[in-house]
C-alpha cells in the first residue's frame, strides 16, 4: 500500500442511504485545486445494480475490488434490524485482512461489526442506533457521544453530518490540516468540530412557561448562526432594552458550542 492511501472503494449494496453514499464520493472524488500531485481514485463497489435511497446505481466494480484498494468506505444502512448482506460483509472482512483501511458512516458501522473488525475496539454510529449495537455486539466498546472514532486502520462515525467530519479526518491523515481545510472551504462546512452527539436537545425548553422571555429562547436557537444585538432581543420580547444590559455597552449574543447540532 503507497504511503498515502489513493484508491478508494465505496461499497454499495441494496437499501444504503444516498446521502452518506454521495457524501463519501464528494468529498475523495473531487480533488480541490490547492493539492500538489494525485487525488485520491473513487470507485463504487457492488455486485449488482443497487437501489439507494430512490436512486438505481449502477456500481463502477464489483465487491472484489475492496480487497485490492487503500480505504473501504461502508456508507449507512436503512435497515439495521436485519443481518447486513453477506457478500458484503465478507468482502469488507477480506479488505480488511489484505490491509485496506476500513471506514463505516452511521449505520454501515453494523457491517464492521458483522465482519467482527470492532471486536475489543471503540466504535460509534448514529445515537439513535448505538443501543441497538451495543447489545447485538457485546464485543464491541460503544461509544454514543463521540462524532467519530479513529482505530488506526478501521473507523466509525455518528449519523449525517458526522460522516463528513470523519471524511475530513481521513484527508487530514493522508494529506494534512491545510489542504483539509481547502476541501472544507469548499464544501462550505467546518473543517473540524468539537463536541459529540450528546449536544442533541430534545426539549430545550418548556412547552408552557408564562415567563415573559419563555418565547424568546426558541427565536434565539432558531438564529444561532446569527450575530443579534440587546436590541434585537428587547425588539422580539416586545420589551425595553435596559433589562438584557449589564452595564451600557452593546453586547452580542453568541450561540453556545452546547446547544450546536451535532
Amino acid at each position: 500500500m503507497s504511503s498515502v492511501p489513493r484508491s478508494v472503494a465505496v461499497a454499495a449494496t441494496d437499501g444504503m442511504l444516498h446521502f452518506e453514499l454521495s457524501l463519501a464520493y464528494e468529498v475523495f472524488g473531487s480533488a480541490p485545486d490547492a493539492v500538489p500531485g494525485p487525488w485520491y481514485d473513487v470507485r463504487v463497489c457492488g455486485t449488482h445494480a443497487v437501489r439507494v435511497g430512490r436512486f438505481l446505481l449502477e456500481p463502477d466494480c464489483g465487491l472484489d475490488r475492496l480487497a485490492h484498494s487503500d480505504t473501504v468506505i461502508v456508507p449507512a444502512l436503512a435497515d439495521v434490524d436485519s443481518a447486513p448482506p453477506a457478500d458484503l460483509v465478507e468482502a469488507v472482512r477480506a479488505a480488511h485482512e489484505a490491509g485496506a483501511r476500513v471506514v463505516s458512516l452511521c449505520t454501515g458501522v453494523f457491517v464492521l461489526a458483522a465482519a467482527g473488525l470492532l471486536d475489543g475496539l471503540s466504535a460509534t454510529t448514529h445515537w439513535a442506533h448505538t443501543e441497538q449495537l451495543a447489545a447485538r455486539y457485546p464485543r464491541v466498546k460503544v461509544d454514543p457521544d463521540v462524532l467519530y472514532v479513529d482505530n488506526g486502520n478501521v473507523l466509525t462515525s455518528a449519523g449525517k453530518a458526522a460522516a463528513m467530519d470523519l471524511c475530513l479526518h481521513l484527508i487530514r491523515r493522508d494529506h494534512g490540516s491545510a489542504v483539509a481545510n481547502v476541501v472544507a472551504r469548499r464544501l462550505v462546512v467546518p473543517p473540524h468540530r468539537a463536541g459529540g452527539q450528546a449536544q442533541f436537545v430534545t426539549t430545550p425548553v418548556p412547552a408552557h412557561d408564562r415567563h415573559p422571555l419563555a418565547e424568546l429562547l426558541p427565536w434565539v436557537m432558531r438564529r444561532l448562526d446569527q450575530p443579534l444585538t440587546v436590541e434585537d432581543l428587547a425588539r422580539q420580547a416586545n420589551m425595553n432594552s435596559r433589562p438584557f444590559r449589564p452595564d451600557t455597552r452593546l453586547r452580542r449574543v453568541r450561540a453556545s458550542p452546547s446547544l450546536q447540532a451535532v
